[in-house]
């Protein structure tokens, strides 16, 4: 597979010319947020939905100045750890605007989420039920759904997180005995997913467990459809009202007039393409006289592009200053880190200029999610990645 150093653009042209000359003295690497992309990209998904409630998915992308913004916007938030909440709660974001998403959660860090004010929470196991009745009383529950693998997603989340449907039916039960309310069912079809159908098999599969509920009494008073939508990479994706409608159209279908809450979970979608990450080439070298070129960045796996893992999160690139030569050979991306898993790409090839040479400025497109929040501490003593914010 190959990919030319020309590439989708999720950016005008003017804008991304305004952002390389932001970061021209700046030292890399670094990421530059551009805010009025992240406000355009939430206005886009509110209005493709205007029915649901958007929960921004902190994770992401959890600047101080994205959260502020989403906020005045109106948005909700999806926090995983008490110290995303107490990120929040500095920043004068009231703990009725989060919910605690994170299945995975100790016993202190329910107690401390519900002391300062939450009172919604995700679980996918009888035992973290327990541990929310005893520590969380009353609070309103969401139920995350297993779901089968499929779709194309980028980055899965199966697996690891949810229950099955008979699991699921029981958790709902055992919460109603321990005082809890069922709130919702929850679900996500995978990070990066660019098939729209799989909203349509989740919420089928939501409404046999809602029906199976209601006849227990237990009537469920939101659906969760989760994140999953995308951000502007290398493979094409629907627009972002093609995601709205599909989502709606499921609703409908599988729920004709139930007046339920509907919740949006997404990260990547708001955060995503308004971000550009510069990074410096290190070094340029050949492993043998016929060998393709080795192309060593300043930035890697351990600096904020984890999600290179296995190659599935591909990255628009730009050669700044390169842009228009036409000769180009393919070449393996690799970090700067002593570790040998610090490599990018090697399987899909990316097309770079012949004439490439250390010092030059790649710019890594569409890397405001999941890169800065994902960022090593210390690694091979790199600090951790820089992150600015274009407020124009």
């Amino acid at each position: 597979m190959r990919d030319t150093h020309m590439t989708t653009m999720p950016l005008s042209e003017k804008r991304f010319a305004e952002l390389c000359a932001f970061a021209k003295n700046k030292e890399t690497p670094c990421l530059v947020i551009d805010l009025s992309k992240v406000g355009a990209l939430y206005d886009a998904l509110a209005h493709s939905l205007p029915e649901g409630s958007i929960y921004y998915a902190v994770k992401a992308n959890p600047e101080a100045d994205v959260i502020k913004l989403l906020h005045k916007k109106g948005a909700y938030f999806d926090v995983a750890s008490r110290y995303e909440i107490d990120e929040l709660l500095a920043l004068r974001i009231p703990a009725s605007r989060m919910s605690f998403g994170n299945t995975i959660k100790k016993a202190k860090d329910i107690a401390y989420a519900y002391q300062k004010g939450i009172r919604y929470f995700a679980t996918d196991a009888l035992e973290d039920v327990a541990t929310l009745a005893r520590y969380a009383p009353g609070a309103h529950v969401t139920f995350r759904l297993l779901l089968p693998e499929g779709g194309q997603a980028d980055w899965p989340l199966s697996r690891k997180f949810g229950a099955e449907s008979d699991m699921v039916y029981a958790l709902a039960r055992e919460a109603v005995r321990l005082g809890l309310s069922p709130y919702a069912l929850s679900f996500h079809v995978g990070s990066q997913q660019r098939d729209i159908g799989e909203w349509d098999k989740a919420l089928a599969l939501c409404k046999e467990l809602y029906e199976r509920l209601k006849a227990e009494g237990i009537t469920l008073r939101a659906l969760n459809v989760g994140g999953g939508f995308p951000a502007t990479y290398l493979q094409p994706v629907p627009e972002t009202k093609a995601y709205g409608r599909a989502i709606r159209i499921a609703i409908k279908k599988y729920f004709g007039k139930e007046k339920l809450d509907i919740i949006l979970e997404p990260g990547r979608s708001i955060a995503g393409d308004a971000g550009v990450l510069f990074s410096e080439v290190v070094l340029v070298s050949r492993k043998s006289d016929t060998s393709d070129r080795w192309v060593y960045l300043d930035v890697g796996k351990f600096g904020g592009l984890i999600e290179t893992l296995d190659e599935s999160i591909k990255y628009p690139l730009r050669v700044l200053g390169k842009e228009k030569e036409k000769k180009t050979a393919p070449v393996t991306l690799a970090g700067p880190t002593c570790d040998s898993a610090d490599i990018l790409y090697e399987t899909y090839r990316y097309h770079l200029p012949e004439s490439l040479a250390a010092g030059d400025r790649v710019a890594i497109l569409s890397a405001g999610a999941y890169t800065s929040s994902y960022s090593s501490v210390n690694f091979n003593g790199f600090p951790p990645l820089k992150v600015y914010m274009y407020k124009k």
